[in-house]
């Protein structure tokens, strides 16, 4: 049984966030991408959390907001989310880290709102505030609501922990999560999907049913980015799709791009083209904004224009690009890169080649310069930037775009709606030279009519109208190769929009806030998950603990001060009044800010001592539980270690600090030691090894002055609510389109279905025009492989294809007939079994019996320990009930029928007269491997002809079918040791490669 129901991103015209439920049999059900659109809005995970407790596993594809966006959101949200295991490759799990922090570092929205269900109060709901931080006052008809807490980044990097890496083409068995039925085999496999860095095709083996998930691939090979692995890898040339991908029971293939054809010219045409747009406008003197993403696309932009200023710059003819700057700009862009160093193996077989050239480089200048000045030897790696300069802070943003002259900025995100992108635009937008070059396109619903702002539209989904519009006439520039590129006037347009700010809380919406917190704190006392207890529920363990050295005496006011306490906070719940000091007790010298003194005179027990809570250690039958923040990878610590500098600030005098404090992660200590001062200083700040790579030598005074223009316009700390406020602006630049999403097109989709030939077909993933245009072209291409016509009577079901919406479930279930029956002793000991690879087969006549009622007794039921204890309790009375709600629970039980062996009387006259069967499928790639272990020679000859001792020619017909000539020869011309025993021996290696299935 296979069932497959998607959660977003069926048919949908308005967003791209990918998820998928695919549920086998035994109950399995696996979760396949947990995206999230720019409007972050939690009604989207509504039907994603109803599915939660009887989910298996989680599978991601991508390290983009469509396949992973909502991912810390649930591990934060729902507290089952974190129990269930998640599968990715090496890449999405760095990648997606970095996506994420710079997501919620960002955007706002991301944060989400507090629920509305823990407010009590009415109108609690909306706020009064009507100002935010600038000074701006509110537009007409906004509001404002408040935000929980953003996570920070040491908490997504110990979510992103959780994710177990796999490699590709690595099959892997995992384990299912503690609520999961068990996976009984179940077999995952990761190969290479193409489009980012890391990006996934599932294949997934249970049972009967081979299902291959393939959702935003690309087959074309790119700079970094290697070509899907249909065929096998990025090196491959075959014309097959490869064994495992073949004929699967089930494809769930994306529609994206269905109903369109990628340009001529392939990648070398797009990326002239890129540079003619850029060249165009910077020969005005003006700037070209480039909206990307944070993690996956922007590695092949920076890639690709990177070496386009190289190539400028070591050239002799003068070009446009030598005096204008690149610049890469975005919170954590420095990550992504040093990411990007480590995962050279990932990507293209190109990149390979290419490090390895630079470093073999490098060791040659070396060993000339005698091991010095080995900055100046430094060769150029694939991202060893050297004309591409990071931008991190929105100080040295803002500076730079005062400044004038040419240059080149890409800036996340592609929405415009956060990131630099959108403080960029305020900029460049009112330019005429100026161009605004977009790399990804829009769906339409994301787009509005006229230039009225709405909460539900992306900026770039409206400048993505305009694009489209033309309203206002099209530039045509000649590019390098004598055609015209096209640039969309903006005509001095305005754009409206809702803009999103943080502003602080007014006393309501504080008191509204302190409310939620005590509901949510009396939750975690009542029931605590794993891995979220804080420091007041730690302390209230330690008065609920009892210890060996108190007296049987202090008991009764222990529980005392409990109900106290329970009260006390309950009373809080509803008032939004904290605990009193006189029910905290001595503990108020943990849970009060500047209280130093506590009077112990009168006390006895606990009171008298000084508070300190114990970390107790969690553990279940099997043992203590794994913290994976103790398993953190390399670059994880590093990152945490980087975040930890650049935030924390030295203690002051008489601040209160929790053990373990003066010591950073894992213990190693953060302070200006003899370690730390090894590092190099710029004016007081520490600047990494990996910061020192991505800054310019003349740029070093402008690093400190940006962070400490930084510290003083810090934004405030602590809770927060959203203010909407209509801004608009007045765009003169142009407009541009250059495909840079790396997806598949339609040819690619026609061309790899057919080759794939799934026996079912399910779209998803795209629009519903796209999705049924290429519903209806698979229906004929698969037909067509099949050998049907669109006249014949079998074309409708010739191929059976399924375009569900979002929240529709189908059943794809692989067509056999398979039932669960229990074979007797008798039958087993006369099972003569034949092994196929992992597989065991075997033909047997038998009788098909119902469950004897000695089996049903056997079973071990709910109700037969419910008969156990009532007969341990010998309780008569009642026996009349116990045994009818055994009886209930017996029938409930899944009895499974017998098969046993054929009385003697039937035996003869039922025997089976069929001939054996031969099952299996046999490689000639293998055969050949087998007559070349035995001493034959075997070689290929023409298309798919295997040739054995230059007299025994083997082949395979579509069908699977077995062909063996030989040549006659007379026994002079043989040669020694072969001729008449070759046809022999081919003939028993392919009967032993298959297992001959006879009747029992």
């Amino acid at each position: 049984m296979f069932t497959f129901t998607p959660l977003l991103g069926a048919q949908s015209s308005s967003s791209r966030a990918s998820q998928s439920i695919l549920e086998l049999d035994g109950g399995i059900k696996i979760l396949v991408d947990v995206g999230w659109d720019d409007k972050f809005n939690t009604l989207d995970l509504a039907e994603l959390e109803k599915h939660i407790p009887t989910l298996s596993l989680i599978l991601l594809t991508h390290a983009t907001p469509a396949h992973i966006g909502a991912l810390v959101h649930c591990c934060r949200t729902f507290p089952l989310f974190t129990q269930i295991p998640i599968y990715a490759t090496n890449p999405v799990i760095a990648f997606g880290r970095t996506l994420l922090q710079d997501l919620y570092a960002s955007a706002p929205l991301a944060a989400t709102f507090l629920p509305k269900a823990s407010v009590s109060e009415p109108g609690a709901s909306s706020a009064g505030s009507a100002t935010v931080p600038g000074g701006d006052t509110e537009a007409a008809g906004s509001t404002s609501r408040i935000l929980l807490q953003s996570p920070t980044a040491e908490e997504i990097s110990r979510y992103f922990s959780l994710i177990q890496p796999l490699k590709y083409s690595q099959p892997h068995q995992p384990l299912p999560s503690p609520f999961s039925p068990p996976l009984n085999g179940l077999t995952l496999t990761a190969y290479n999907a193409g489009h980012t860095v890391g990006g996934t095709i599932w294949h997934i083996q249970h049972g009967l049913e081979s299902i291959v998930y393939a959702v935003d691939w690309n087959q074309a090979r790119e700079s970094v980015v290697a070509g899907a692995a249909w065929f096998g890898g990025s090196g491959a040339s075959g014309t097959e799709v490869i064994e495992q991908l073949r004929k699967p029971t089930a494809l769930i293939c994306s529609t994206t791009g269905g109903d369109k054809l990628a340009p001529s010219g392939g990648r070398k045409k797009r990326d002239d083209l890129l540079l003619d747009m850029i060249r165009s406008s910077l020969a005005k003197g003006g700037t070209v904004l480039i909206p990307t993403d944070t993690s996956a696309r922007v590695l092949e932009l920076a890639y690709a224009l990177e070496h386009s200023w190289r190539d400028a710059a070591n050239g002799g003819k003068e070009d446009v690009l030598q005096g204008a700057g690149l610049y890469l700009a975005g919170k954590k862009v420095t990550n992504t890169i040093r990411l990007a160093r480590s995962m050279l193996e990932w990507m293209d077989e190109n990149i390979v080649r290419e490090f390895e050239a630079a470093e073999s480089a490098d060791v040659t200048n070396g060993q000339r310069t005698g091991g010095q000045d080995k900055s100046s030897s430094k060769g150029g790696g694939p991202f060893t930037f050297k004309h591409l300069k990071i931008i991190e802070r929105k100080k040295r943003l803002e500076k730079l775009l005062a400044e004038p002259g040419p240059k080149v900025i890409l800036a996340s995100d592609t929405s415009m709606d956060w990131g630099f992108s959108k403080d960029a635009l305020r900029q460049v937008a009112e330019g005429p030279n100026n161009l605004l070059l977009m790399t990804e396109s829009f769906r339409k619903d994301m787009q509005t009519q006229g230039s009225k702002p709405s909460q539900s539209s992306t900026i770039g989904g409206m400048i993505w109208q305009w694009y489209e519009e033309r309203r206002d006439g099209v530039a045509l520039e000649k590019g390098s190769d004598g055609e015209h590129i096209e640039q969309v006037h903006s005509g001095g347009r305005e754009l409206c929009w809702a803009d999103v700010q943080r502003a602080p809380l007014d006393t309501g919406e504080q008191l509204i806030y302190q409310q939620y917190l005590a509901t949510k704190r009396q939750l975690q006392d009542t029931s605590q998950t794993l891995g979220q207890e804080t420091l007041e529920t730690a302390a209230d363990a330690l008065d609920d603990g009892s210890s060996s050295t108190t007296s049987e005496d202090s008991d009764p006011e222990h529980q005392g001060r409990a109900l106290n306490f329970s009260a006390s906070l309950a009373h809080a719940t509803r008032s939004k009044l904290a605990v009193s000091d006189e029910d905290l007790g001595i503990n108020i010298l943990l849970r009060r800010k500047n209280v130093y003194d506590y009077d112990v005179r009168g006390k006895k027990g606990r009171e008298r001592m000084f508070p300190y809570v114990a970390p107790r250690k969690k553990g279940d039958e099997y043992g203590e539980f794994i913290r994976p923040e103790e398993y953190l990878r390399a670059e994880e610590r590093e990152e945490i270690d980087m975040q930890q500098r650049r935030t924390d600030a030295e203690t002051k005098l008489g601040q209160k600090r929790r053990w373990g404090d003066a010591a950073g992660p894992h213990g190693r200590k953060l302070s200006g030691g003899a370690a730390g001062r090894k590092r190099p200083h710029i004016d007081g700040k520490t600047i990494d090894d990996d910061d020192l790579s991505l800054v310019s030598d003349g740029e070093d005074a402008d690093v400190a002055a940006e962070s400490e223009d930084e510290i003083e316009g810090q934004s405030f700390e602590g809770p927060a609510k959203v203010v909407y406020n209509t801004r608009a602006i007045t765009i003169n630049a142009r407009i541009a389109f250059i495909d840079f999403m790396g997806l598949h097109d339609k040819r690619s989709l026609e061309m790899l279905i057919p080759l794939i030939q799934p026996q079912k077909l399910i779209l998803v993933g795209g629009m519903k025009e796209e999705t049924s245009a290429l519903a209806a072209e698979c229906q004929k291409l698969l037909t067509v492989k099949l050998g049907a016509t669109v006249s014949d009577p079998a074309f409708d079901s010739a191929a059976i294809i399924f375009t569900p919406a979002n929240g529709e479930v189908i059943d794809a279930s692989v067509d056999t007939n398979a039932w669960n029956v229990k074979l007797s002793n008798t039958l087993v000991r006369r099972l003569n079994w034949q092994h196929v690879r992992s597989l065991g087969v075997v033909a047997l006549t038998a009788q098909l019996r119902g469950p004897e009622p000695a089996e049903i007794g056997d079973i071990e039921t709910p109700g037969k320990k419910v008969k156990q204890l009532k007969d341990e309790a010998a309780s008569s009375a009642v026996a009349p009930a116990l045994e009818q709600a055994d009886t209930k629970i017996i029938d409930k039980v899944g009895v499974y029928p017998l098969l046993d062996t054929l009385p003697a009387s039937m035996a003869a006259g039922t025997r089976s007269m069929a001939r054996p069967l031969h099952v299996g499928d046999l490689r000639l790639a293998d055969l050949r491997k087998l007559m070349q272990s035995a001493g034959h020679t075997a070689e290929f000859r023409g298309e798919g002809t295997l040739l054995i001792d230059k007299s025994v020619a083997v082949r395979k017909s579509g069908t699977g079918k077995i062909e063996i000539e030989t040549t006659a020869q007379s026994s002079l011309g043989r040669p020694s040791g072969r001729g008449l025993g070759s046809f022999l021996a081919v003939k028993k290696k392919i009967y032993e490669g298959l297992a001959v299935v006879a009747g029992s």
